[in-house]
C-alpha cells in the first residue's frame, strides 16, 4: 500500500514539475533582465529554490518506490518481516518529505511568476 501511494506521488511530482515549467515559460516575463535588480534576484532565487525542491521531491519519490540501488533483501523470515516494517516506515517518511518539498517548490515557482507579473520593468 505504501509503495502504491509513493508511486502516485512520484507521478504527480513529475507532471507538476513539467506543468510549472510550462506555466513559467508561457506566463512569466520573457526577459528577466528587464526587471529591476532586487525583483530579478528574488525571481531567480525563487526559481532556483522551487526547482531544487521539486527535483529533490521527485528523487525522494523514486527512492520511496524503488529503494536504493544495490539494496539487498535477506529472505530469512525474521529479517524479511523486520525489513518490511522498516521499509514501510522509510517509504512513509520519504513520501512525507516529498510532499512538503513539492509544496515548497510549487509556492516558490508560483511566487516567482507573481513577482514577474506585478513588478514593472526598468
Amino acid at each position: 500500500m505504501a509503495i502504491q501511494q509513493a508511486e502516485g506521488y512520484r507521478n504527480f511530482l513529475a507532471s507538476l514539475t513539467g506543468l510549472l515549467t510550462a506555466v513559467f515559460v508561457l506566463k512569466g516575463q520573457e526577459d528577466l533582465s528587464k526587471l529591476a535588480d532586487t525583483p530579478r534576484w528574488w525571481v531567480i532565487g525563487l526559481l532556483i529554490t522551487g526547482f531544487v525542491a521539486l527535483v529533490t521531491a521527485s528523487w525522494l519519490g523514486v527512492i520511496a518506490v524503488h529503494g536504493r540501488p544495490g539494496e539487498e533483501i535477506l529472505l530469512e523470515a525474521g529479517r524479511l518481516l523486520r525489513y518490511e516494517k522498516e521499509r514501510t516506515r522509510a517509504v512513509w517518511l520519504l513520501v512525507e518529505w516529498a510532499r512538503w518539498l513539492a509544496l515548497l517548490g510549487v509556492l516558490s515557482v508560483a511566487s516567482a511568476v507573481i513577482v514577474t507579473w506585478v513588478t514593472p520593468g526598468r
